[in-house]
Formats: structure tokens, sequence, C-alpha cells
């Protein structure tokens, strides 16, 4: 086959997106029993979303869904590609006020087990506690470079009015089409970090809010992303989850007149770690010498704590002499933290048994999931940036809007011109200037890919460093490690295989491709494609292998 026909073969004629859905439990998918009363009930869920064409294009499953693939549901067409999904129900289903830590594990490990073979995750749970499950899954999802959502409802999904529908097809859509590598939350029109979210309001569909930072996302008319907020790992290593959270923790709120004993009695052993909420900016009495000498001896022998405010917006500061006092006593400042961040941040800072004392209090400090403000060092904006103020002024632009859509349009662009070239320095100018280093260009290809088929190792690096996806595919399919195993980029394939990366390649055109490099005595090709994890052994549409043809053409 010649090389410009198997390049074409490796087009879909719909691409498609998958996503797996864990049903834990909730009030979306509860029915109402004969009583008025919601319920949940088995295998429910996804029986009664067949029957919903919003839900299930049946028409495009008849005629496209493979045998092994008739489990799924798909989505109507959706900007360009289909967006298939598959429920895991747990059994039993979970009222989210019986949402243990040893649920949070069984969710984190099927995340793991299924991670590979999904573009992106939804988990279906209930509202109660849902704010400390994104925050746990934010913590115990280490490395992460694919988007993982949860979402809910007020309201179950198959009553005339739901909040539900919007929520579970938003949810889907997002985790489908938009690679966000975060643990987030979903309702309302509003896509949340999820260790940032809580439950405000118990009887309106606006239930969630994130006090401390806006939406990552509204979805409205269109779908409004801000990459500069979306937080990133800059490790260049596998995803993974740590389930093993410490349970020796608590919250601890302070009130007028707690006694001394209460306080004694809440640090006593084994507690290992305690969230302190205070009033207002981070304060508690400083007049009360044996308050403050209890916090401070419990310090001394390893209980860490952590002093947020009581208040649902604002941040912990030492500018008062109360808040100074607690700093004196040991205890440490969480910042804008919420209760949940910071509850399941100490579970998981405690629970990691090779960090010492010291480094575990470093950490609580740290902004490990975008969890807490950092103020930063510098304050960059786009309209410093010479290129794109010229290109407007010649255009005639004026305003922000029309500069921020110049700027949409020109980066990616940009940006895979310096990948091409291998100039770091102009990729770091364009990422401090506002620029997301995952956009894409009109063909769907990032400076990742660019970079990565180029064979410039310090930039691939780079890019990963600053939380680059290696997940992402262009227009055709193509992810930033094929590209790097068809340009024979040994050290770049391995870079990106001990990032997570997975060849996404069809078996039928995998097969073609060894089949050929076999032929003309390609053995780098063979080679580039076995580090990327290739199965060499696969055969083609006369079952022959690479192995086959070597032998033939010897």
């Amino acid at each position: 086959i010649p090389p410009k026909r198997r390049k074409l073969m490796t087009y879909e004629p719909e691409p498609r997106s998958t996503v797996l859905v864990i049903y834990t439990g909730g009030t979306i998918g509860m029915e109402t029993n004969d009583e008025g009363v919601y319920e949940t009930k088995e295998n429910f869920l996804v029986s009664k979303l067949k029957t919903l064409p919003l839900f299930h294009d049946e028409e495009y499953a008849v005629a496209h869904f493979a045998a092994d693939e008739k489990d799924f549901l798909v989505l109507p067409h959706q900007n360009g590609r289909r967006v298939m999904y598959k429920i895991m129900e747990y059994k039993p289903l979970l009222d989210s006020s019986n949402m243990m830590e040893n649920d949070w594990g069984k969710i984190a490990s099927d995340l793991f087990e299924h991670y590979d073979h999904y573009d992106g995750f939804v988990v279906l749970h209930g509202t109660d506690t849902m704010a400390y499950t994104a925050s746990a899954l934010s913590f115990m999802c280490e490395n992460l470079g694919k988007t993982i959502i949860l979402t809910g409802s007020q309201i179950p999904i198959f009553e005339v009015r739901s909040d539900g529908r919007d929520n579970f097809l938003s949810s889907l859509i997002m985790a489908g089409l938009y690679n966000i590598p975060e643990v987030l939350v979903c309702f309302d029109n509003k896509i949340l970090r999820g260790n940032r979210s809580i439950k405000n309001d118990a009887g309106s569909f606006s239930a969630f809010i994130s006090p401390n930072i806006p939406p990552i996302a509204t979805l409205e008319i269109r779908i409004n992303v801000d990459w500069a907020a979306v937080f990133r790992t800059t490790k260049t290593e596998k995803f993974r989850v740590h389930k093993n959270m410490c349970l020796n923790v608590g919250l601890l709120r302070i009130f007028p007149g707690i006694t001394l004993q209460t306080v004694k009695a809440f640090l006593q052993p084994p507690m290992q770690g305690v969230v302190l909420q205070t009033y207002g900016a981070g304060n508690a009495p400083d007049d009360r010498p044996d308050f403050l000498k209890v916090l401070k001896e419990a310090s001394d022998i390893g209980v860490v704590i952590i002093n947020i405010t009581q208040c649902t917006k604002g941040c912990v500061m030492t500018s008062y002499a109360t808040g100074k006092a607690l700093n004196d006593a040991g205890v440490i400042c969480g910042g804008d933290m919420t209760p949940e961040a910071a509850l399941t941040k100490l579970s998981y800072v405690l629970s990691k048994e090779t960090w010492s004392m010291e480094e575990k209090r470093k950490f609580m400090k740290r902004n490990l999931r975008g969890e807490m403000t950092v103020v930063a060092k510098e304050d960059i904006s786009i309209l410093d940036f010479e290129l794109i103020e010229s290109v407007a002024q010649e255009l005639r632009l004026s305003s922000t809007e029309e500069k921020k859509k110049l700027q949409d349009a020109l980066y990616p662009s940009l940006m895979c011109a310096a990948a091409k070239t291998g100039d770091n320095d102009a990729l770091e100018i364009l990422r401090r200037s506002g620029g997301n280093l995952s956009s894409h260009n009109y063909d769907g290809r990032t400076a990742l890919h660019v970079a990565s088929k180029e064979g410039h190792v310090p930039t691939v690096k780079y890019l990963l460093q600053q939380g680059v996806s290696v997940h992402l595919k262009d227009c055709n399919g193509i992810t930033p490690l094929h590209d790097a195993v068809m340009g024979k980029h040994q050290d770049i394939i391995t870079l990106l295989v001990q990032t997570g990366a997975k060849l996404t390649i069809k078996p039928i055109v995998l097969s073609l491709e060894l089949c050929c490099a076999a032929a003309s005595e390609d053995i780098e090709t063979l080679q580039a494609y076995r580090d990327a994890g290739a199965n060499l052994s696969v055969c083609d549409y006369d079952k022959r292998t690479a192995l086959h043809v070597a032998r033939k053409y010897r």
C-alpha cells in the first residue's frame, strides 16, 4: 500500500471520544417509588438513558458500533466528534452521606484500571459529600493527564423538571471533547476545580460554588474555558493513584467559649492532623495562653495543625496579632483552602510514609493541585506582548475581546513554529504572556506533536514539565507518541511513555505499518514501535505479521 494511501487510512469518518462514567449513586439516577419517595434502583439508569435521544443516538449505534462496543451509549454529533460513553454502575449504589475513605479508594482504583482505555471520565455522585470526594481524588490522582468530572443533581434526571440532564450532558461533553487534566465538578453550567468547590445551597440548582477562584469553564451559548487557569502537573511521570489515605484527621471549629478540655480531647492520639477553622482572616483568642500552649504541645509531638477561615470566602493571614499567635504556636497557614480540600490534603500528605515530618509540613504549605492561591511574582499582561499588539493595531482591533480572539487564533501556530525549531525561550515567552501550551492549530496539532516529530528532546521535556498532555490527538487521531515513532526518536519515545503515553493507532493500521517496515528492512521503525509499546505480532487482514514479511523479503 503506497505511503499516501496508508496515511489516509488513519482518518476516521467521524472521530470519536470515549468516556467512562462511574455511577456511584446519588439523586441523579433515582426513581420515585409508590410512596412518592426517591430511591435508587439497580440497572435503572442505563436502561432509561437508552430511551432518551439526547443521551443515546440509537440509529448511529446500530449502524456503526462494533460487537465489542454494544455496552456503549453515544451522544448526538458534537463539534465534529461523537462522544461514546460506558456506564460502570456500583453495587450497591451509595447515598453520598455514606461515602467513606475506602469508597474514594475504589473510585481511584477504577480510574487507574481504565485510565489508558478512555479519553475522559465522569463520576456520578450524590451532592452532599461531592466536594469531599472531588478534593480527595484531586490528591489521590497523581500526574493526572486526563479530565475527571464529578456531577450529580438536585432532582433525578428522569423527572419532568431536573437539573440532572444538563449536568450529565455537560460533563460528558467536557470530559470527551476537552482536555482539562484536573478533577472537576460540573454543576449549573459551570466547571469548577474540584478541590476549590463547596456545596453552598441545598435548595438551588446552583448548589456548588468555588468561592475563591472563578469557574474553570462556563457553558453558555458557547463553551468558554479559562485555559490559563487550568492546573497542570509539572512531572514527567505516568499517572498513578495513591489510595492509603491517613484516617486520623479531623476538623475543629473554634467558637466563643470553647473549653480547653474540648481542644485537648480533640488533639489526643491517635490524631495526626487537625484542620482548625478560625475566625475571619485566621484569628483565634490570643489572651488564652493555656489554649495556645495545648496547640504548641500537640504540634511539637507531630500533630500537623492547619489554620483555615470559617468564612466561605477569603483566606488566612497573619496580619492580626491573634493570627500571628497561632503561627507562633506551630499552626500552619492554610491560605484560602476549603475545609474539604484542607482535610483531604492533610489525609493525603500524612499518609506519605517516605516523607519526613518536616517534608509533610512543607508540602501542606505548598500548592499541590491548585487547591490554594499562590501570589504570582509578576503580572504579565497579554498586551505587553509586542507581536499581538502590533498585529491588533494593524488590523484596527481595539477591544480586549477582539485581541483575545486574535491571541487564540495566532498562539497555537506560533507555539508550533517555536516547537519546530526547538525554541524553548519563545515558548516560555508565549506561556508567560497568557498562552496555553496545550492549544492546537487548525489541524489539531500542538507544540508537543511538533517537537516530538522533529526530535527536539529539550523542548519535549519543557512542554511535559509545563503539564502539556501526552494524550492529545490531532485531527487524524495522531498522538505525540505516534509522531515520535514516525520520526524514530527513541529518547522522546522513552520520555512520553514514562509520562503515560499509549499508542492509539488501530491494530489494522499498525499491522500495515509494521509489515511495510519489515519489507523495507527498516529496523529503526520496528524498534520505535516496540519501545512505544506496540505489539509487533499484530496481524494484517491476511493474518500476516511483520515476521512473515521479513522472512519473505530477507
